[in-house]
């Protein structure tokens, strides 16, 4: 019988409640214990050891041993204000009326400065820090040129009007949001899921296919699970990274990327860097296969295999081609597969090739899968393979240590990124993670990794007690949203020994079968449809 019960604990109940975490209210940043983990990212280092409560949490019981806790910190103070952000080009000499860099180098900037001021406006210059990572230094990210500070956007977006007139290009930012503000307001909600009490289960699940997205609300409602979060980033309507569901490898690895792995229904939970190998055997030959249940040639946070360009190394958020590849679909994917030109074999449930086709493009015959080839694989795969051959298909995925991980039916595996806390200790594996762009432009790295933006984690605490945590963000003087350092030192507060980032943004959002959604997603829409989910199930 599900019970429900609301309570508003105390600074210090909470802290029983929520194991070893460090909450303080109304703690000025740095008052509070410090934690200097070995990574080199401390854990004090933007809220001072302490997390900044401006009211009383409020708890909420959603079944034994699953409990939603809603946390505000900080508040709106007079540093918060509207300013006009103006856009570099990409090099010294670039033009400015169609510039699209956030920041730049310092030459870059002081010509944007020099040619705003000229053109009457009063501009200033701001360094932006790159946080030190686990595996890559902080240090300077780039030069910022802005324009006024204003109360309102509207006021704001009058100058930044004015600025376009005079050719220049920008937009308006929120100074609360840049991600140096430890005292920014912040709404957080924190699910505990504590299987002392608890005997259901805490796993990932998607729509009727992966080709395809839905709302968090109504696979909770398909599924008759009693909460759930977004999870995996998602592109061309399917989930991107590294998925292993029920020990099915139906998702392409971001090799080396952050994943999280989950097993015994939720009750032990580990991050790690994963690789994984697909690779078809027939007739004395192999092919290594360089993704499943993707787009062949467009390779999401790359991290791919040979051939992939502009790069193999992980860059988050960013598509890198190939027009050669071999990719597997599964009937996960959906009713049929991408058309295309190609070439295009049809396995039955036992490998058998039944059909090779000149063309991408069919449905699965039962039980069976597909494999579709591009480019000069296409020309391998027509003749490697015929009719009446048996395929054998060897998956590998491969922790950061080398080991071999066993893809039972209790292995679910999301890859995500970045980690945020590895054995109890702020671990952000931010190169490896892709945060860190290649190349001059920043943009990227400034906007996703160093700015506030709505975030959701999930993490395991010292207790053994699941967590899913959803920050809201820009939402300007209400929820400012967190940079990934704080996400980091956030999740470490709340007493996480493992932790894992998840998709945020926009995508932002925790559910709950009684309450609907908790949160405040960030799109003016309301909340996204997603490529896949975490599910509390009874």
């Amino acid at each position: 019988m599900r019970t429900r019960t609301v309570a508003v604990a105390t600074a210090s109940a909470l802290t029983v409640a929520l194991g070893s975490s460090l909450l303080a209210a109304g703690a000025e940043p740095g008052t509070g214990p410090g934690n200097g983990p070995g990574s080199g990212t401390s854990a004090a280092s933007l809220f001072g050891g302490s997390l900044p409560l401006s009211t009383e949490p409020v708890t909420t019981t959603v079944a034994p041993g699953v409990t939603v806790t809603a946390l505000e910190l900080g508040r709106k103070d007079a540093d918060d204000v509207w300013t006009v952000h103006v856009y570099l080009p990409g090099s010294p000499d670039g033009p400015l009326a169609t510039a699209n860099t956030a920041l730049g180098e310092r030459a870059i900037a002081d010509r944007v400065f020099a040619a705003v001021a000229a053109a009457g406006f009063e501009p200033r210059l701001q360094a932006v820090e790159r946080p030190e990572f686990a595996d890559y230094p902080g240090g300077l990210l780039g030069w910022t040129v802005r324009v006024g500070r204003y109360p309102t956007e509207a006021e704001a977006r009058s100058t930044l009007n004015r600025l376009r007139a005079a050719g220049f290009t920008g937009g308006t930012r929120y100074t609360a949001q840049d991600g140096t503000d430890p005292r920014a307001p912040q709404r957080v909600h924190v699910m505990r899921i504590d299987f002392d009490e608890f005997s259901g289960t805490v796993d990932t699940d998607f729509g009727p296919a992966l080709n395809g997205t839905e709302t968090l609300t109504d696979l909770i409602d398909a599924t008759g699970a009693l909460a759930g979060v977004n999870a995996q980033w998602f592109y061309n309507k399917a989930p991107g990274g590294l998925y292993v569901v029920d020990g099915k490898l139906i998702g392409s690895a971001t090799q080396g990327r952050g994943a999280v792995r989950i097993e015994r229904g939720g009750r032990r939970l580990d991050v790690d860097a994963y690789t994984a190998s697909v690779t078809v055997h027939v007739r004395g030959a192999s092919m290594p296969v360089d993704g499943v249940n993707r787009l062949p040639g467009e390779i999401w946070n790359c991290g791919g295999l040979g051939g992939d360009q502009p790069t193999e190394h992980p860059q988050h958020d960013l598509k890198c081609t190939d027009d050669s590849e071999l990719v597997r679909f599964t009937p996960d994917w959906g009713p049929a597969t991408p058309a295309g030109p190609g070439v295009e074999a049809v396995l039955d449930a036992r490998g058998t090739v039944l059909a090779v086709h000149e063309t991408r493009g069919t449905t699965f015959p039962a039980g069976g899968s597909t494999l579709q080839a591009t480019g000069e694989l296409a020309d391998r795969l027509r003749a490697g393979v015929a009719v009446g051959d048996r395929l054998r298909i060897v998956e590998d995925v491969r922790d950061s240590r080398g080991r071999r991980v066993p893809l039972t039916r209790d292995t679910t595996i999301l890859q995500v990124g970045p980690t945020l806390v590895d054995d109890g200790e702020v671990f952000v594996n931010g190169y490896a993670d892709g945060l860190v762009r290649e190349g001059a432009d920043q943009t990227f790295t400034y906007n996703w990794a160093v700015r506030s933006n709505p975030r959701s984690m999930i993490g395991m605490d010292g207790e053994g007690r699941l967590m899913l945590v959803v920050v809201d963000g820009r939402q300007a003087g209400v929820s400012e949203g967190l940079s990934v350092e704080a996400a980091a030192e956030l999740m470490h507060l709340l007493g996480a020994e493992e932790a894992m980032n998840l998709d945020g943004g926009g995508s932002s959002v925790m559910a709950t079968a009684e309450d609907g959604i908790l949160n405040r997603p960030s799109d003016a829409s309301g909340q996204r449809s997603l490529g896949n989910v975490v599910l509390v199930r009874p």
